[in-house]
């Protein structure tokens, strides 16, 4: 492969895909789902204002947002979906109404002939466009405003302190007066009006909905489109072709094996000197570890509300950290961890690779360090905060939560932290500058080490780009800019490309075949992965044509993953090849974990929710975070671990590790991992799909249908996968501690003397 055609091939994936996806963001913009100025009754009575939608949607922000229940699918499993969950509610009303004044029973109560009757009735009343796009009105009739002052009131009482509702409020992990002004209250169910009303509104002169006829509702005729399924048929041809076309370009250009001849005979990575600031990054690992342990007892805490909604054993912690507070740092603390421990490796192998120290690099990487603990700690005081209702909306909004899953943290900490990405950019690349000039082979693979860590840098940014009061469809848009991209795609190049420079550097890989491999994998992973940000996007208030993309290309996402066997056996194959390279066993067995969940997390997983069809009855299920944990802890997070333990290798010593401590939290945490999800949240998950399927997904996310015994039962499995998984975290904390104190170390033995202490225990012993 010709680098000419491989970089002419990277450019024109980048600004092609980019092309498109900026041009539907327009399209976005330009036909998301529009706020009324003011919501008006057919006698003049005005309900709601476009500013109370607007503060609603701060209010929301402020209580946890997408970290309790969700709002179009999007957000935490244990409470309901809120805007499926009020259009259920408001149709029942229309529907108990009607059946009591034509028949003197409730809707359940009548005959199926009547039933339709009334359902007809509703549909064409309750699916009609009443914006006036003029005047910014709409005009709802004087029974929809007592569906919606009924409904209101109900989630008033939730939300605040109703004792009617106390048994609701601890199947939803939701403390008492979770909102505690009734002014504030009243606004957000002004906003949750006016997310359900995208959801059964038609689009002006189409018959879909604002949100592409999500959730399923039977009652007001939410049922799969003919696009939504077109495109699913689509996406599974798209899939097959493209696998089709992969496999065959992995037969016909099939490399030969590894010439053992040609390997080193001792580790390469011994003469290496770990200047200054290399040896500084020691103490991000240590931060990487203490925030791993931290976000899994969080993580443990948060399943338990699952079961016991307001108290961990009867302790009633949810008056002090309530489900939202801990579902926000279990899911905040994995994005800080993971993402240290990769910047922290791109910081160590930097002066590694060109063997050039930056006058004052080490001042850097420590004042860098400084402002990580400044960001950790106070993000999270922040959104404490937040939810506990302490902060005004603009404050919340700057210092609190933002209620975005992934991107909580106030934007003053945003902010911060993109800072702190800017000034890590500028340090790796005064670090690498120099080999630019004395390697003249390697260059292409600097020249794309140095890009993707200038896109990790760029491409946060996209979080800057909604504001306080901006349209939940386009702030849903800006989101998955940096979930997606900049978590699940620019930061997979820097990994793979880090993972080249490590083993070109052991000399267990070519530069030459190296370097075609990160380009040609970069093209494969991002023709597919850019414009696949739309996947996420079908029901946000989306125009039908993102749906179409979001289909099309997430189907190739998948396709450099059904292959990923054979990075995991070229992987496995190299920590065998020699003895010096069993002293890397840990770090890559680590990659070849990382292979494997790309497979099944990313790969299996993430189809299975991907085409349209069923993410239009799984969206919002705990099918979703199947996908979610054995995507962004098996894959991202175990690389981290990886990485993260290859510089430990490095910084602590030349004497061989004792096995025992970290095959024991290896194969825990790999194992917890397959248990938790295959035993609990997968079962759960799929028996709410068939839930929803069957009834909508208001049902599936029910408390009537969650606290079933049968439910109870699984969620009390996950104690098993659970506990493994915390066992082999907790392992993994005890060797990296080990590696300090020396009881990770073994006594006698050295890693540069390894060849000749095995060749020792060959010899027989002497007479």
């Amino acid at each position: 492969m010709k680098y000419r055609n491989l970089w002419l091939g990277f450019i024109a994936v980048i600004v092609g895909s980019f092309a498109v996806l900026g041009y539907y963001g327009t399209e976005i913009y330009r036909e998301a789902p529009p706020i009324p100025v003011k919501v008006v009754t057919a006698s003049g009575k005005v309900l709601f204002t476009e500013q109370d939608i607007k503060d609603g949607q701060n209010v929301w922000q402020s209580v946890g947002g997408q970290e309790l229940g969700s709002v179009w699918g999007h957000g935490a499993y244990v409470a309901p979906d809120w805007s499926a969950d009020w259009l259920h509610k408001e149709a029942m009303y229309f529907l108990d109404t009607w059946a009591k004044q034509e028949s003197g029973v409730t809707y359940a109560e009548l005959d199926e002939e009547k039933k339709a009757m009334l359902e007809a009735r509703l549909q064409k009343q309750i699916r009609a466009n009443t914006y006036n796009s003029e005047t910014g009105e709409l005009t709802i009739t004087d029974l929809r405003a007592e569906a919606i002052a009924a409904v209101g009131k109900h989630y008033t009482g939730l939300f605040m302190d109703d004792p009617a509702l106390a048994k609701h409020r601890d199947a939803y992990a939701m403390p008492d007066n979770t909102v505690k002004d009734p002014v504030r209250m009243q606004k957000l169910n002004a906003f949750f009006f006016w997310t359900s009303w995208a959801c059964v509104t038609e689009r002006p002169g189409k018959n879909i909905t604002y949100t592409n006829n999500w959730p399923a509702e039977k009652l007001v005729a939410n049922e799969p489109s003919s696009d939504l399924i077109i495109w699913t048929g689509f996406s599974v041809i798209i899939l097959i072709a493209g696998v089709g076309m992969l496999a065959y370009y992995y037969a016909s250009n099939k490399e030969d094996d590894i010439d053992l001849s040609k390997l080193p005979k001792k580790d390469p990575l011994l003469g290496l000197n770990a200047t200054p600031s290399m040896k500084a990054t020691l103490k991000f690992f240590w931060i990487v570890t203490a925030l791993i342990l931290v976000q899994i007892t969080l993580g443990v805490v948060s399943a338990h509300y699952g079961v016991e909604g307001q108290a961990l054993y009867g302790f009633p912690l949810a008056d002090y950290l309530p489900y939202s507070i801990t579902r926000t740092w279990h899911v905040q603390l994995a994005i800080f961890w993971i993402a240290t421990s990769w910047l922290a490796t791109g910081l160590y192998i930097a002066p590694a690779v060109s063997g050039y120290e930056p006058k004052y690099q080490k001042l850097g990487v420590n004042f860098l360090f400084i402002c990580l603990l400044i960001i950790v700690a106070g993000s999270l005081a922040g959104q404490w905060y937040g939810i506990m209702q302490k902060l005004g909306y603009t404050e919340n909004f700057w210092f609190g939560h933002q209620g975005y899953e992934y991107v909580d943290l106030g934007r003053f900490w945003q902010v911060f932290l993109l800072v702190g990405l800017f000034l890590w950019l500028g340090l790796m690349i005064r670090a690498i500058l120099p080999a630019f000039r004395n390697d003249a082979e390697g260059r292409h693979l600097l020249g794309m080490f140095l890009i993707s860590s200038a896109a990790i840098a760029i491409f946060y940014a996209s979080g800057l780009m909604w504001g306080q009061h901006t349209n939940l469809a386009i702030a849903e848009y800006w989101r998955w800019w940096v979930v997606h991209l900049w978590v699940e795609g620019f930061f997979e190049v820097f990994a793979t490309v880090v993972i080249a420079f490590l083993f070109v550097r052991m000399g267990l890989l070519d530069t030459k075949m190296a370097t075609s491999t990160v380009l040609f994998s970069t093209i494969i992973f991002l023709f597919g992965g850019i414009i696949g940000t739309f996947h996420h996007l079908y029901f946000s208030g989306t125009p039908t044509a993102v749906m179409a993309l979001g289909a099309t290309f997430s189907a190739l996402e998948v396709v450099p993953l059904v292959l990923i066997g054979f990075e995991a056996y070229h992987n496995l194959k190299i920590s065998k090849l020699t003895l010096w390279i069993k002293a890397y066993k840990w770090p890559i067995y680590c990659f070849v974990a990382v292979a494997f969940w790309n497979l099944v997390g990313a790969g299996v997983f993430g189809f299975v929710i991907n085409p349209p069809i069923a993410l239009y009855y799984m969206q919002g299920l705990n099918t979703t975070p199947v996908h979610a944990h054995t995507a962004l802890f098996g894959v991202y997070g175990i690389l981290g671990i990886g990485l993260m333990l290859f510089v430990l290798k490095g910084l602590s010593g030349r004497r061989r590790w004792k096995d025992g401590v970290i095959s024991f939290a290896f194969w825990s945490i790999n194992i917890g991992l397959i248990l938790m999800v295959l035993i609990s949240v997968l079962p759960i998950g799929l028996m709410q799909t068939w839930a929803s399927v069957e009834y909508g997904l208001w049902y599936a996310r029910s408390m009537e249908f969650m606290q079933t015994d049968t439910m109870e039962m699984l969620r009390w499995l996950r104690v098993i996968g659970d506990t493994i998984f915390a066992g082999g975290i907790v392992a993994l904390a005890w060797f990296i501690a080990g590696l300090k104190t020396g009881w990770s170390l073994e006594q006698d033995e050295d890693v540069q003397d390894i060849d000749l202490i095995e060749r020792k225990k060959e010899q027989p012993a002497s007479k």
